[in-house]
């Protein structure tokens, strides 16, 4: 079995190539996946794509088998689904869930690869990532049944919170965003949806996942009286106005930031990562999520297609796929 495998790397704004990279035979306690597809986070890799990650964040910003550093040339992505070529019998053959760069093939510890539950496909399972930023959000904000709910912003973890919270009894739950085609998404989700001219006001609790000035002020827009809103976006370097007059002190608001690498203080003891993951891979077994899924993109083509994949508005998760 070959040990050479292809990587993708960001080298310069707005480029990325393929380079070689290795795959050895895996030792004790460790594997050897070949990749099948792997997921676009496309808020987080276009900052990288364009260079736009803050000094201070580099090394908090850094992915599991990252190689390089930022800003560039740097080898990342973090939403990864394989097959387990080499490793202990007991994973031989499984499909599996694991946090890596975009490459062919790759050798792991045995520990970070999750088995993907046989109701989970390969193409949904890359939502992994994603919905365990959706839950950590659900617990930070402790949604209750019978809630008015927005959720601004329509990315994958925006809609997957607003699934989330609209399987709860008795919620109202509204997606919020600019682009039309959001409705579509929403009705697949089972969950309202409106645009900013239209979005609900004195709700219970307002997720904010549009990374946009604009869209903030639409989220506190949404907010009921001492109602929470919880700030899911992540800017980069962009400095964001944050509309802290009109009603936002009479009405007692709170604004809460809420992000993956640190869980609700309320779950932290009992819920390791592990466990987390093991719970949103569950979580997927809902066909309804493969509206999430916007296309794909064969590896090799992958640095000619991303100008397009990760500067189009509207797109939801691009999926890589591997020969």
């Amino acid at each position: 079995m070959s040990d050479s495998a292809s990587a993708l790397w960001y080298v310069a704004p707005h480029r990325a190539e393929i380079r070689p990279a290795a795959a050895p035979a895996p030792a004790a306690g460790e594997l050897r996946v070949r990749a099948l597809t792997s997921g676009i986070s496309r808020g987080t890799e276009s900052l990288i794509w364009s260079g736009r990650v803050p000094d201070s964040e580099r090394e908090r910003m850094r992915g599991p088998h990252q190689e390089g550093d930022f800003p560039f040339p740097v080898k990342y992505g973090y939403q990864m689904v394989g097959v387990v070529e080499d490793g202990p019998a007991e994973l031989a053959g499984r499909t599996v869930f694991c946090l890596h760069p975009h490459q062919t093939r790759f050798t792991i510890p045995a520990s970070e690869a999750l088995p993907v539950p046989d109701t989970v496909p390969p193409a949904r399972a890359v939502l992994a990532a994603n919905m365990e930023t959706a839950l950590n959000a659900c617990w930070d904000a402790a949604p209750r049944p019978g809630d008015r709910i927005a959720v601004v912003g329509g990315g994958v973890v925006g809609c997957l919170v607003a699934w989330l919270c609209g399987r709860m009894p008795g919620t109202a739950v509204t997606l919020i965003d600019i682009d039309p085609g959001r409705a579509a998404v929403a009705t697949a989700l089972g969950i309202a949806c409106a645009d900013p001219d239209h979005a609900p006001a004195g709700c219970d609790l307002v997720f904010h996942a549009s990374a946009s000035a604009a869209g903030l002020s639409t989220a506190i827009g949404c907010a009921g009286f001492e109602a929470t809103v919880v700030e899911l976006s992540w800017y980069g370097e962009a400095p964001v106005a944050v509309p802290l007059g009109g009603a936002f002190h009479s009405q007692r608001l709170t604004i809460l930031g809420s992000q993956v690498g640190s869980v609700a203080p309320a779950r932290r003891p009992r819920w390791p990562y592990r466990r987390r993951l093991e719970l949103a891979l569950s979580l997927l077994a809902d066909e309804r999520l493969d509206a999430l899924l916007s296309g794909e993109t064969p590896f090799a083509s992958l640095p000619a297609a991303l100008p397009a994949l990760l500067d189009r508005p509207g797109a939801l998760c691009h999926r890589v796929t591997y020969p």
